[in-house]
């Protein structure tokens, strides 16, 4: 569920600067392997569309995420006529309605060890709402902080072992559904270091609340396991640095990841993109 929401906020802009020009971009990362487009359109003077859509790949402790489309959305309402500094609000989406997964699952016996992989089918659904202020303090810097709260949904079909030689504790999971609660509170900063070189930094402490596991294993000899989800804390980062190429074009080199103990842990994902403004 957080890889899916740390990869989903590139598609909403998280390494780019609060208020700008209307954009598309093209990009690659890897790290988890990711590949898609997004941009922003503004609708009125305070109000513009940010989306994205991307196809996705990644693993980490025993899970494999083999194909997972994602897609995004928000509309972010920015007080412009405010002046140089003002409130912003954003509401938006990430959807993953279709991922085929791979889970490993090991265990020692007296008679050695046991390795077996399943796979089946999920999904990823999260909402999220953040306030913020943003300051133009000068005509090369912008700042911004904010509080983010998201709702998230993971749906995992059922599966079962895979017929193998030698498995004692032969496991069927049921299919279920996981959530989790978030709260984020961050900042960023973008400054043009040169009149073509421009940089982003972000980041902010992730608490997780109220979260559930909805699914439930079979295992032979042990009857229901239900597994437990605790909550934790994090930290999630992310950085930029674009060159303009020429008027309205820049070439990105982005990373983004998560500072913290398992099962988030940390992670990096880096890449590249190429972004036209208009």
């Amino acid at each position: 569920m957080i890889t899916n929401k740390v990869l989903g906020s590139v598609l909403l802009g998280v390494n780019e600067q609060i208020n700008c020009t209307d954009c598309i971009s093209a990009f690659g990362s890897a790290g988890s392997f990711s590949a898609g487009v997004h941009g922003r359109k503004e609708l009125t003077q305070n109000l513009s569309f940010l989306a994205g859509i991307a196809y996705t790949q990644y693993s980490e402790n025993g899970y494999h995420v083999t194909s997972a489309p994602i897609g995004a959305f928000a509309l972010r309402y920015d007080f412009t006529d405010w002046g140089s500094s003002r409130p912003f609000f954003d509401v938006g989406a990430i959807l993953t309605p279709w991922e085929k997964v791979r889970y490993s699952r090991s265990y020692l016996t007296n008679f050695g060890p046991v390795l077996l992989t399943s796979s089946t089918d999920a999904s990823n659904y999260a909402a999220f709402g953040r306030g913020g202020w943003i300051s133009r303090v000068s005509p090369r810097d912008e700042v911004a902080g904010y509080v983010e709260f998201w709702q998230l949904w993971q749906h995992v079909g059922g599966t079962s072992d895979p017929a193998a030689a030698f498995n004692p504790f032969n496991a069927t999971v049921s299919s279920g559904t996981d959530r989790t609660s978030l709260v984020k509170i961050g900042g960023q900063w973008t400054h043009m270091l040169t009149p073509t070189i421009e940089g982003n930094i972000n980041g902010g402490w992730t608490q997780s609340f109220a979260t559930h596991s909805g699914i439930v294993a079979t295992v032979t000899g042990n009857g229901l396991v239900v597994p437990t989800m605790g909550n934790q804390g994090w930290f999630e980062y992310g950085s930029r640095l674009g060159f303009r190429l020429s008027r309205g074009w820049v070439a990105d080199l982005f990373v983004n990841g998560t500072l913290g103990p398992q099962p988030v842990g940390n992670t990096i994902h880096g890449g590249l993109g190429l972004r036209v403004n208009y």
